[in-house]
């Protein structure tokens, strides 16, 4: 029984991976997206509503609603080819929304790894207010 278990777990573990590796992008810890961030030239893009987004975001970052965000997005006009890193409240949109510019062309494509919360357990600022 504790032998189909561990099988039934091992094989769980190697789809994800190799999903993982198919899906076109990824996932940043906080600390890599502040190395990315403080690095210069990566758009950051909070797909948070706008309420949520003016309870607090990511210094420097952009707010576009899930909706509303594609390919021809004038924030993403000319970053097909500069680091694209997509934040949300869960992680759910972020990586809807990056499969999306995978499909259209982005080549680096990125989402915060357990959206705002992460960062915020990472002991991270946010900035509240407008951007």
């Amino acid at each position: 029984m504790l032998s189909l278990a561990l099988a039934g777990l091992t094989v769980a573990l190697v789809a994800t991976e190799i999903g993982r590796l198919f899906r076109g992008y990824k996932a940043l810890k906080p600390a890599e997206l502040t190395r990315l961030v403080n690095s210069g030239g990566a758009t950051v893009i909070d797909l948070s509503s706008v309420a949520e987004f003016e309870k607090g975001h990511i210094a420097g970052s952009r707010n576009v609603l899930a909706s509303q965000l594609t390919p021809t997005h004038k924030l993403l006009a000319a970053a097909r080819q500069s680091p694209v890193v997509l934040v949300c409240r869960t992680g759910n949109a972020s990586g809807t929304a990056a499969k999306t510019l995978k499909k259209a062309g982005f080549e680096q494509v990125f989402v915060l790894d357990g959206g705002l919360p992460a960062w915020q357990a990472a002991d991270l600022p946010l900035v509240k207010g407008r951007a």
